[in-house]
């Protein structure tokens, strides 16, 4: 199929949602008769549990007690019955290896009877444990590949819920996966772990101030934000680099992209909104609370949002976004990226996470209230995360890193690897106050009159927002701005609670000795806040309130001794060191050798994305961009001898013959390079991470320059490949 044909059948299909994309909408159910229909909550539980069993569930929520056998086995038989119901033949133990992805293996609800017949069931064994291969999966040594048993582990917490296919359904048990040994080889249990160390040091803190009655538990809570592009499919699978690394490895920039600034929020188009609407409906079913929909910056790149959440059911809900959008792109004739940066030189994609602390009775430990400066508890919190991030910025950079987020970060709506806090007018006010003394007020935002009788006085927040901070205040949370739109956030978040954990089990600590024998009102204040100080004198120097992407500001930063971890194989080494492996291990998070499997997961996955990209870059420059400079090179020397044998001047042609020649050999010398320089190996995995990033990529980077300018000359009529116009408009 030519590219023409390519971009036919695109504009095609475009024209075709155009006239047709409501039919997918036609005889919506209510979204309250939807949400959650396919998830087995606590209330559908209530209902088809025995009391005692339900009150057994109940207590492993609240107290951390364990399942009998018996309740296990009239859980899964309730659980069975309900998913049969839901059109289920199969369940899954649903859970999330290293790869960054989820894993399931179907085993089917269909048990032979003996005499003949089939009947369905679901033993409490099957639905506590189960027992996936171990070996393939990513475990930075951990395992070996001889070593196959692991196990996974029933996750109470997170409710069970059905996945439709076109053929059926399936019940997807959300799971912890653990190796044969007991360590961690996911995602989930080292953030289980972290929310359990941070609720332990949080409730610690409650109960100096006096307020933990009512309080069982401290969580997290998360609002993961989800940014996306949507390509037609069809000009989608004539693009080798998409298909194969989700990103153009070449693609000149389009005359016009997003510097007008039109898309952001702009008017959704017909085919694009049908898409969301099919996306929120299957997101509803599954109970994760979308909220917002919108154009981003870039054209072709919209975000998803959803309503905070416990951070682990938020975390279980984020993965399911990103597999329900690229599961429901298709039928509408999408392909959905989720890559860092799909494009170069426009907007790429993130994944802020908005991060809060929260009792179990529904009261935000990070809301200031109006009269913050006498909120000694809130000013306490604050300055635990002000510390956490400074002590541990490097760690906090770490979480984050990838191939693909350093494609990202520093540009383009995205911070910069310099992590700092905002906080704004208000809280930097109030820390400049407890720095010296006693805060004596509360700034405040007043009200906006905006001059006309017909709009209302608006109530101003005390501070501005920062859009290029990497880790920012924004009301009663803190958002994580540097985080990947691919990336699986728990792991993200389980640092945040790890350093977070430290932080306050540091402030709890010097605070229960300090008022050993005496915990009234006024030595509490007067411990406090001479404790708060000093943290704010010794720690000030991570907030940061202005443009992050200045030049100034990276001065600035470096004299304040903050790290600038570019890349990858600069951030990961954090992880690395003694002070990483403490931490974790002191809070029960991560053991030693956790740590390091990952570290080396990390590094691993870094290496064998590079060299996907890279052997798929150079079959791209010798199969299809090469042919087409050639086949341009002789259609100009032929013009060349025409022109000549007319008896015309043929200089200029000449010229540009010449010019094209040395393009084109500058092309092929490049790619010469990558194939010879991407096969050479070292032993040492950081040592082929640094490799990777001082000699691969900058001949990656050189070629890709030299294929762009060649597509900038050769006829429309012989290049390859959908360009970006093609890609970023037709949808």
């Amino acid at each position: 199929m030519t590219r023409g044909s390519v971009r036919g059948e695109a504009v095609a299909a475009s024209t075709e949602w155009e006239i047709s994309s409501g039919r997918y909408r036609a005889g919506r159910e209510r979204v309250d008769e939807i949400f959650a229909r396919d998830v087995f909550t606590l209330r559908v539980m209530r209902e088809r549990l025995p009391k005692d069993v339900y009150t057994a569930v109940q207590n492993v929520l609240d107290k951390g007690e364990r399942l009998s056998e018996r309740q296990a086995d009239i859980i899964a038989s309730a659980m069975k019955d309900w998913a049969l119901e839901r059109g289920a033949t199969h369940f899954t133990h649903w859970f999330q290896p290293l790869t960054g992805l989820t894993a399931e293996k179907h085993d089917s609800l269909i048990v032979p009877d003996g005499q003949g017949h089939v009947v369905f069931g679901l033993s409490g064994k099957d639905l506590v444990q189960g027992e996936p291969d171990a070996s393939s999966f990513p475990s930075g040594g951990l395992r070996a590949t001889f070593e196959a048993r692991g196990y996974t582990a029933w996750d109470v917490t997170s409710p069970a819920f059905i996945v439709h296919g076109s053929n059926g359904a399936t019940l997807c048990i959300p799971t912890a996966f653990a190796s044969y040994n007991g360590q961690a080889l996911d995602k989930k249990i080292p953030l289980l772990r972290s929310i359990d160390a941070l609720s332990t040091q949080a409730m610690r803190l409650l109960r100096i101030f006096g307020s933990d009655a009512g309080v069982k538990r401290v969580e997290t809570t998360l609002g993961a934000e989800q940014e996306y592009f949507l390509v037609d499919r069809n000009l989608y699978h004539a693009r080798p680099d998409l298909v194969t690394c989700e990103r153009t490895l070449f693609g000149a920039q389009a005359p016009k992209h997003q510097q007008l600034d039109d898309h952001y929020f702009g008017s959704i188009p017909n085919r694009v909104l049908a898409f969301m609407s099919e996306i929120e409906d299957e997101l509803y079913r599954l109970g994760v609370p979308v909220k917002t929909r919108h154009n981003e910056v870039a054209p072709g790149q919209y975000e998803l949002a959803p309503v905070f959440e416990a951070t682990n059911v938020a975390c279980d809900h984020q993965m399911l976004v990103m597999e329900t959008i690229r599961r429901v792109a298709p039928r509408f004739g999408f392909a959905a990226l989720l890559h860092e940066k799909p494009f170069a030189g426009i907007n790429g994609s993130g994944k802020h996470i908005n991060w809060a602390i929260g009792a179990d009775t529904g009261v935000n430990l990070l809301d200031p209230t109006d009269e913050t400066h006498t909120n000694l508890q809130f000013m306490t919190l604050l300055c635990a995360v002000i510390r956490a991030v400074h002590l541990n910025s490097d760690i906090l950079r770490a979480s984050v890193a990838s191939i693909g987020n350093d494609h990202r970060l520093g540009a383009n709506e995205a911070p910069p690897a310099i992590i700092s806090i905002f906080l704004g007018d208000m809280l930097t006010d109030l820390i400049t106050q407890l720095e010296t003394g006693a805060p004596q007020r509360t700034k405040n935002g007043g009200l906006l009159d905006l001059g006309s009788r017909s709009l209302a006085m608006l109530k101003r927040d005390p501070g501005d927002r920062n859009r290029t901070s990497p880790f920012a205040f924004t009301g009663n949370r803190f958002e994580l701005r540097a985080v990947g739109s691919t990336a699986a956030v728990a792991w993200p978040n389980t640092v945040i609670n790890t350093i977070v954990s430290e932080s306050i089990d540091f402030i709890a600590t010097k605070l229960e000795s300090e008022l050993a024998g005496d915990r009234s009102p006024e030595r509490l204040q007067e411990v406090v806040l001479r404790t708060l100080s000093e943290i704010v004198r010794e720690h000030k120097s991570i907030v940061f309130n202005g443009d992050n992407y200045a030049q100034a500001w990276h001065d600035e930063a470096a004299q304040r001794g903050l790290p600038n971890l570019k890349h990858t194989v600069e951030a990961l080494p954090a992880l690395d060191t003694e002070k990483a492996r403490a931490l974790f291990e002191k809070y029960g998070v991560l053991d030693r050798a956790e740590l390091a499997s990952r570290v080396n997961a990390f590094i691993e996955k870094y290496i064998t994305q590079c060299g996907i990209e890279a052997g798929q870059m150079a079959s791209i420059a010798r199969t299809m961009i090469l042919p087409a400079a050639l086949e341009h090179q002789r259609r100009l020397a032929e013009t060349v001898a025409a022109t000549q044998g007319a008896g015309v001047d043929a200089e200029p042609t000449r010229a540009s013959l010449e010019d094209f020649v040395e393009l084109t050999n500058r092309f092929r010398d490049r790619l010469e390079a990558l194939e010879a320089t991407s096969d050479l190996a070292h032993s040492a995995p950081m040592d082929h991470a640094r490799h990777i990033k001082a000699s691969v990529q900058p001949i990656m980077d050189e070629l890709r320059q030299a294929g762009d300018e060649l597509e900038r000359q050769i006829s429309d009529d012989l290049w390859p490949l959908p360009t970006y116009r093609e890609l970023l408009t037709i949808r």
